[in-house]
């Protein structure tokens, strides 16, 4: 199998349009926590409230500390309402199935010769353990070979799996990409290496745990052949293959089931901006190039791509394919992906609201709203759900009395309401989302849910916590994978991987090739590949 450390000399791009460069603007990288503009404003709102609540204090003008507080309950309270109406609304209005109709598109029936070269990059980093399985599945692809290009990504100090994929001697179109160590070492500026060296007209994500449909590349195919040219990426349905192994994977793939068959189609449905799964994403490659590849910095690169499609006036569609992942069944595992996913979305909101008139006229006001829905009440709600029950918990042991100040009449009454509307109401979302996934005994669990969204806040907490602190801010908490036994129950940390067969005329018994190159760094950490790709096109003209 050939391993590549950077791109060569030339390496043919897939039709790029003109100026399809890869790399960010500085004003849409997550590199820095906030902008100027945004450090200036929390300043000058800080020193304002703080100077108002001075004055109360010292001379008694001004709003009270009381009715501060009755003002922040209040909004908390508006907050919470109308997130939970949006979600009911996506949920109630979710099609029956999710992507195109799939009466007109025969994938199957596709002619060999209409089918479009594909490149699949496969991020990895300590995946030893499952890479035989990975190989297996991916060779499944009902996809003809000579169109392929498989890159495994792998950071040049993860030996133990450079020294698998040796020892398993792959020919094409299997390839490793050893990752430079410029830069920060998180999974998009693994793809963005990948994306230099793409050659296919469509790539795919697909992590090391995944089970995609024989038939999914070809089903892609033909929904991009189906749509217009500005929608530019496809996602298809995650659902997890272990829903069973305890508590903590069916509240995982309940919460999945909701998220992917009900609420991602009725964001579809409406055209609203859809943050993406981190996988089985399929895109244009020419496009995804010109959007600049994924920001290495984000931690949700997913999301932040999927805002960065909406603002260029493109679209994702829904496919009706499924890829199956492994449910995270350890807790210490599940908070480091949980908290790495929640620190994204707050970076993604950070950096999309950088300017907040530019990204209303971007978006429009629809979309705007749905934005600031989706991802930045989602974020605050999760932080405040804490407050809300240590609150209610004193009312229960105390009485009214200790927080009677905060929730006058006019305010409790509407709080308990949305409380308890909304407790049920979620319960519901989760719950159906079960029953569509067919789930069914998974339904009765939804009753013990909140516990689960006690530990989101803690992840929430976690993220917060390292956005905050610069030597972590970016730091990529790795998820460990194979946790998992094919039968669905949990096996030791250490088990050696299940064997699979890999086809015979996949292997060879030549000497690897290795191709020695370097990718230019700066601050961006993106950039570098930039002028690689013009380099590339450069010497191909």
């Amino acid at each position: 199998m050939t391993e590549l450390e950077a791109p060569p000399a030339h390496v043919p791009v897939a039709e790029p349009t003109e100026n399809a460069t890869l790399g960010l603007p500085e004003e849409l990288s997550a590199r820095r926590l906030l902008s100027r503009g945004q450090s200036y404003s929390l300043a000058v709102g800080t020193a304002i409230a703080a100077a108002l609540l001075v004055v109360y204090g010292t001379t008694g003008l001004g709003p009270s500390f009381a009715s501060w507080g009755r003002a922040v309950v209040l909004f908390v309270t508006v907050v919470y309402v109308v997130v939970i109406s949006f979600k009911l609304l996506l949920v109630v209005a979710a099609p029956d199935k999710g992507g195109w109709d799939e009466a007109r598109l025969v994938a199957a029936a596709l002619a060999e010769a209409a089918l479009p070269r594909y490149t699949i990059l496969v991020p990895l980093h300590r995946e030893a353990r499952v890479l035989p399985e990975l190989i297996g599945r991916l060779s499944a692809l009902e996809y003809p070979q000579e169109l392929l290009q498989i890159l495994f990504l792998v950071e040049r100090g993860d030996s133990e799996t450079r020294d698998v994929l040796a020892a398993l001697e792959l020919d094409e179109p299997f390839q490793t990409v050893v990752v430079p160590p410029n830069g920060p070492q998180t999974k998009p500026r693994a793809c963005n290496v990948g994306l230099a060296l793409a050659t296919g007209d469509l790539c795919v994500i697909y992590d090391a745990e995944d089970r995609p449909d024989p038939d999914q590349l070809r089903r892609a195919v033909a929904a991009f052949a189906d749509a217009p040219r500005w929608v530019v990426c496809v996602q298809s349905e995650l659902q997890y293959w272990n829903p069973w192994t305890n508590w903590l994977t069916r509240n995982f793939a309940a919460e999945y089931a909701a998220n992917f068959s009900l609420v991602l189609r009725g964001l579809d449905r409406f055209g609203l901006p859809t943050p993406l799964g981190g996988t089985s994403n399929h895109f244009r490659t020419d496009a995804l190039r010109q959007l600049g590849g994924w920001d290495p910095h984000n931690v949700a690169e997913d999301a932040d791509i999927g805002i960065r499609i909406a603002r260029r006036g493109w679209r994702v569609r829904r496919m009706a394919s499924v890829t199956e992942e492994e449910a995270n069944s350890n807790l210490r595992s599940w908070l480091r992906q949980r908290s790495r996913w929640l620190k994204g979305y707050m970076q993604t909101w950070l950096v999309h609201m950088r300017s907040p008139l530019r990204l209303w006229r971007d978006l429009g006001t629809r979309d705007f709203i749905a934005f600031q829905l989706v991802l930045g009440c989602a974020i605050f709600t999760t932080l405040v759900n804490p407050v809300f029950w240590a609150l209610f918990v004193v009312y229960l042991v105390n009485g009214p009395s200790h927080i009677a100040v905060l929730f006058p009449a006019y305010i409790f009454y509407p709080a308990v309401a949305a409380m308890l509307a909304g407790n049920v109401l979620m319960i519901y979302c989760l719950m159906s989302g079960c029953m569509e996934r067919g789930l069914l005994p998974a339904v009765k669990v939804m009753v013990l849910v909140p516990a689960y969204w006690a530990l989101m806040s803690v992840a929430a907490y976690k993220g917060l916590i390292q956005l905050i602190r610069p030597s972590r801010r970016h730091f990529w908490e790795l998820t460990e994978h194979g946790l998992v036994g094919v039968d669905g129950t949990s096996r030791k940390p250490d088990a050696k991987p299940r064997s699979v067969a890999v086809p015979t005329d996949l292997t060879r018994d030549t000497e690897e090739t290795l191709f020695v190159g370097a990718v230019p760094e700066n601050g961006n950490g993106s950039k570098g590949e930039a002028s690689t790709i013009a380099s590339m096109q450069e010497s191909s003209a």
